[in-house]
């Protein structure tokens, strides 16, 4: 997979252009809500999200893949990047807040798990959540190869996993869950193409 993500972003750059997706924008109002002052990306890819964050908090990401930290570093110079995986790479601080935008449905379940207790070890005592990941209610849900219950193999070696809001608070069980719902989003390549599918979230909170 790492590959496959650095090949597309060398070859691509901004694969999904500069728009932020929605969900930033409700996240970063969430933040500010819980007067959050520290945020991590993991997965932050291009910082085509984390420049939403960056304008008003103090902003790091996380990033697998050189060639879309090459890009973030110019279009996001406010924020803080460091190359690693999200699975295991940890910052020396504690966060106020995490945003993980699509990145949780890209792995099987172990290593999903993995991610998770990964990044609530990054947050102070009372800090607040946002992921997002595919849905179950995404008409691509059930297509390709079936991988692990929920996860399918679309392309050969690409492989994704469709949530329930029940599996999804599965997840964060320990934590206070603030809120859930769902996005269709669109998403919009540099060449003009788009792509629609639905979203589920996530907002909690870890215990004080």
């Amino acid at each position: 997979m790492f590959d496959y993500w650095n090949q597309r972003f060398a070859q691509e750059g901004m694969i999904w252009g500069s728009d932020p997706s929605p969900t930033a924008l409700h996240a970063k109002d969430l933040f500010r809500q819980h007067q959050s002052k520290t945020v991590l990306v993991p997965g932050a890819g291009y910082g085509r999200n984390t420049k939403v964050f960056s304008r008003e908090f103090e902003t790091y990401g996380i990033e697998v893949t050189p060639a879309a930290l090459e890009i973030a570093a110019e279009w996001d110079p406010l924020s803080t990047f460091t190359l690693g995986s999200a699975l295991d790479h940890r910052l020396d601080i504690q966060m106020d807040a995490i945003y993980c935008y699509d990145l949780l449905h890209l792995f099987l379940k172990e290593d999903r798990r993995r991610l998770v207790v990964n990044c609530l070890k990054q947050l102070r005592p009372g800090g607040v959540i946002f992921f997002t990941s595919f849905s179950d209610e995404d008409p691509n849900n059930g297509s390709g190869k079936l991988m692990e219950p929920g996860t399918y193999e679309y392309k050969e070696g690409k492989f994704a996993h469709f949530f329930s809001d029940r599996e999804l608070r599965e997840y964060f069980a320990g934590t206070e869950i603030l809120e859930t719902g769902s996005y269709p989003e669109t998403l919009k390549s540099s060449e003009g193409k788009s792509h629609s599918y639905i979203l589920r979230y996530i907002v909690a909170r870890t215990m004080s």
